[in-house]
């Protein structure tokens, strides 16, 4: 029988106060969910359980049975890979993001706000070639890597990251990164200044290094389970996972990583690869990023979409008996904007066919349901 992770990003919420408490999941319209539930089983847990920091690299490699002794620290490296790209033992990566600081020097947002997307693509431009032992590597809008030889000072700094950091001083959350590393300190002076160009309303762009990450493997998927596996994705990091375990990966045309991304178009990418895998994994980023906005209505339209145009699909369309999970990974709370460890909704059940009750009582239950086969 296959299996279907449905993993939506950042599912796990506060109570929204105009809501009178609902959750943006509970706000939400999400019927095909609601039909799952009531055959199968609803339940509330952490992915997290207090020993991995609540966030997607930790919390998706976890869902997929990596071993937390093996999750990396950083998930910059897993990103590189997201685009076929390597580095040796004597390299580091860093996750950079184009971020807005306002005129008390101040983080005021960590994507690049105000900024359109061509407009993010033009800032990119403007950073690269700064420094010959520093690769700028653009990724998609404000996300970006920095490639460089390998620093042991750089990799043992603390950066808090930028979505967590929103109204702290920039000078200060960037001391000890600067301190440790001259050519870091020259890319980011010089950068800031090519980034003026686009200042307006106010703020001043600069990019905003974290998380340093070296070359590190992954067991393998099939090695973990004996099963061959596939993910449906755009966001780097996924597909990095994915990529590293030796998984098969499918970005549809379309997929943005965002709430406007094309969810039929997922839909079909995953019913074509559960002809072929015997695992699936389908991501949706958008949750995520419209927390981190604050925009928790924007958040419960995209749960309700999901309902309507990927799980409604996949029921109409496959018809081979399945067994399916529906989850997040972490809470990233649309009212404080920040991720959290706390308990995300998950769902379990079957589809064409009944099986056996499932407890969900932490996230061993979700992989033993998923991994492992049915009586």
């Amino acid at each position: 029988m296959r299996s279907l992770l449905v993993l939506i990003d950042g599912l796990g919420d506060s109570p929204i106060p105009a809501w009178q408490g609902q959750t943006p999941f509970e706000h939400a319209v999400h019927p095909a969910m609601d039909a799952l539930a009531a055959s199968g089983t609803l339940g509330s847990l952490s992915i997290c359980e207090n020993d991995i920091i609540p966030e997607s690299c930790s919390c998706i490699l976890r869902l997929l049975g990596v071993d937390k002794k093996d999750i990396p620290h950083n998930r910059a490296y897993l990103e590189l890979l997201a685009h076929n790209r390597d580095i040796s033992e004597y390299e580091m990566v860093l996750r950079c993001n184009l971020a807005a600081v306002d005129a008390d020097g101040r983080l005021a947002a960590f994507n690049g706000q105000g900024l359109t997307p061509i407009e993010m693509q033009q800032a990119a431009k403007q950073c690269d070639g700064i420094l010959k032992d520093i690769e700028f590597i653009h990724l998609s809008e404000y996300r970006n890597l920095l490639v460089m030889n390998r620093e042991a000072s750089v990799l043992d700094c603390t950066v808090q990251p930028p979505h967590e950091s929103v109204g702290e001083d920039v000078n200060e959350l960037l001391q000890e990164l600067r301190s440790q590393s001259l050519s870091i300190n020259y890319f980011l002076q010089e950068s800031a200044k090519r980034l003026q160009l686009f200042a307006r309303d106010g703020l001043q762009y600069i990019l905003y290094p974290w998380g340093p990450s070296a070359r590190q493997g992954l067991p393998s998927f099939s090695g973990l389970h004996g099963l061959r596996g596939g993910a449906v994705c755009k966001a780097e990091i996924v597909i990095g996972i994915a990529k590293a375990l030796g998984m098969d990966v499918i970005t549809p045309p379309n997929a943005t990583g965002d709430v406007d991304t094309d969810i039929m178009a997922k839909a079909e990418a995953t019913l074509a690869m559960l002809q072929q895998d015997d695992f699936v994994i389908a991501h949706f980023n958008g949750s995520d990023e419209a927390a981190h906005r604050y925009d928790y209505q924007g958040k419960a339209d995209f749960i309700s979409r999901i309902d309507t145009q990927f799980l409604q699909t996949i029921a109409a369309k496959y018809h081979e008996p399945l067994k399916l999970v529906i989850c997040g990974d972490h809470v990233t709370s649309s009212v404080t904007g920040k991720h959290g460890d706390g308990c995300t909704p998950v769902i379990a059940g079957y589809l064409n066919t009944t099986g056996h009750s499932i407890r969900l009582q932490s996230y061993r239950d979700i992989l033993d349901f998923l991994m492992k086969e049915s009586d």
